[in-house]
Formats: C-alpha cells, structure tokens, sequence
C-alpha cells in the first residue's frame, strides 16, 4: 500500500534524524506540520510513523505540549547477562566482529549524508576525547552506534544496544590488560576507526567489512596477544 509505504519511509527518516542530530531523551520533537514539510509528506502519514515510534518507545507524547524522544531500551525480552569468563571475552569480540562487520558494509550502501557526516562526527569526538586523555569509552560505543544506524536496520541497532554494557565491559578490559603501551593503543584505535569511516564515506562495503573486521580482531589481539 503506498501510504503504509510512505509511513515506512518517513519513520525511517525520522529515526535518522534523531540519530544524525543526536537529540538527547526527553528532547522534543518539531510539530507534526514542521516534520511533514521537511520530509514532504502529510501530516496523516507523519502521524503513522509517530504512532509507530511511540508503540517502539522511541517516541513519546505529553499532551499539549507534542512529541519527546524516549530513553533508549534494550531489546525487548532478550538479555545476555555478565560476561563470565574470558572464552566469554573471546566470544564477545567474534560475535562483534560479524555483527559489526556487516553494519559497517551496509553503512558504506547509505544514501543518506546526514547519517554519514554523524559518523566521522563521532569519530572526531572520539579522538578528541583520547587527545584530552579522556577514557573515551562513551565516545567509542556512539562511533559504533552511529555506524550501524546508517546501515538502515534497526534490529543491528536494537541487538547493540541490548549488548551495551558488555560492550562497555570488554572495552575497559582491553584497556586495562593490554600489554601494548596505552599511546600505542589510542594511535592503533585511532588509526583503524579513520580506516572504518573512509571506507563507509567511499562506498565501498567490502573495505568497510574487512576495517571493521580488523579493527575488532585488533581489540582481540590487544588484550589477548597475536
């Protein structure tokens, strides 16, 4: 049907502008006639996509005063627990190492400037976070973040999400049991996320898939030795 279509398109257009503007929660959204005119659509479809976002929990309303961006949630009803032990560690970094490797591939096919500019935005944060000598963690999950936003599917962002915090955990582990000097880490880091995002910014998926692959490999190796 090609209003559920354009409903579709504009729920889609809406969470890439949360996410390229990185509106905090609780921020509030334009009008329902300011997101109709800047994505040219009417207002009943931008009403369909918002219906959909507040059903996700993306999106919700407070009567009167319009539309807020809700508090990211994990994955509904899946939950992966603490991390164990270190074959839980080395499982961890494999199973990142396919996920993100293919959201970095589907980032490099987006169309979508805007979601393309938030990655080497993030990126940039990110290395000025390690240049201030910031432990830089919550900079290195929103490049990732932002990555597989533009990859256009929002269970890759969903699953990440659900996996945050042993994201968080096994990135502090690898700082902290690294044998590599820490400038060495940050320069490595650096370096290989510049190589993710030229790769996605050139379209080329195939490049993006091996520098995210070896990227994450490279975490492994930081922490476990080659």
């Amino acid at each position: 049907m090609p209003s559920s279509s354009l409903g579709d398109q504009v729920y889609e257009q809406i969470v890439a502008f949360i996410a390229r503007d990185g509106l905090p929660p609780h921020s509030r959204l334009p009008s329902e006639s300011a997101l109709a005119e800047r994505f040219g659509a009417s207002r009943p479809v931008v009403r369909q996509a918002l219906a959909r976002l507040r059903a996700e929990g993306r999106v919700y309303a407070r009567q009167g005063a319009g539309n807020f961006v809700g508090e990211p949630a994990p994955l509904s009803g899946v939950t992966f627990g603490s991390l164990q032990s270190i074959p839980d560690i080395r499982a961890l970094l494999d199973f990142r190492s396919v996920l993100e490797g293919e959201t970095a591939a589907r980032a490099a096919l987006c169309k979508d400037r805007g979601l393309l500019h938030a990655i080497t935005a993030k990126r940039r944060l990110f290395d000025a976070a390690v240049a201030q000598g910031r432990p830089a963690i919550d900079e290195d999950i929103a490049f990732h973040r932002a990555i597989a936003e533009a990859g256009g599917n929002r269970f890759f962002v969903l699953t990440m999400a659900a996996l945050e915090e042993q994201f968080r955990y096994a990135v502090k582990l690898v700082r902290e049991l690294s044998p590599q000097p820490r400038q060495d880490r940050a320069r490595d880091v650096r370096a290989e996320h510049k190589a993710i995002d030229e790769a996605i910014a050139a379209g080329d998926a195939k490049a993006a898939r091996a520098a995210m692959d070896r990227h994450l490999r490279g975490g492994m190796a930081r922490l476990f030795g080659a």
